[in-house]
């Protein structure tokens, strides 16, 4: 799991608590959250489901962890140029949200994950299950992952240096041109 913000870290503090049949883990960005408020109790999520908060018809951001309202940011900024955007929180690796990633390929032109993670993570096992399903082989249709980058980038706030790898809303909206 990996929250998109201090709220679904609670309801996912909440969802791990439940699980006592296999391993759990759960990761969570550096830093200040976004000051929402919190509920008193998190309520456990349903295991492998995540979930739309913006629903557009061209464009599909599909965010696994902090860099989620960058994300809205991004679908702000594209909306502004005329761009349709769907921004979805995946908010588990594993198990994937199997329909949520083939709805995401199957409604839009374009499909970006976002992650804070390696190259070889969340983009390449979302990309990996497209490919299985042949999903990749639909006229049109481009997928693009989003990673920090394979170098070493200077301590800095977190802010700064989410910029300097290109996952801030700008970077994501020059992902999609």
């Amino acid at each position: 799991m990996a929250a998109g913000d201090e709220v679904e870290l609670a309801h996912m503090v909440a969802t791990a608590a439940t699980i006592d049949d296999r391993p759990c883990a759960f990761r969570y960005p550096r830093g200040e959250g976004l000051g929402l408020p919190l509920p008193e109790r998190g309520t456990p999520l349903e295991i492998g489901r995540g979930r739309i908060l913006r629903q557009g018809n061209t464009v599909a951001l599909l965010s696994l962890g902090g860099r989620l309202a960058e994300c809205l940011k991004a679908a702000d900024m594209l909306a502004a140029q005329g761009i349709s955007t769907t921004v979805a929180d995946a908010r588990f690796a594993k198990p994937l949200d199997h329909d949520l990633v083939l709805q995401l390929a199957k409604n839009h032109e374009l499909l970006i994950t976002i992650e804070e993670g390696a190259i070889g993570g969340f983009g390449a096992h979302v990309m990996q299950y497209l490919s299985a399903r042949g999903a990749l082989d639909q006229a049109g249709f481009k997928l693009r992952c989003m990673t920090l980058p394979d170098l070493f980038i200077d301590h800095d706030s977190p802010p700064a240096m989410y910029a300097k790898a290109g996952l801030d809303a700008t970077g994501i909206v020059a992902k999609v041109f």
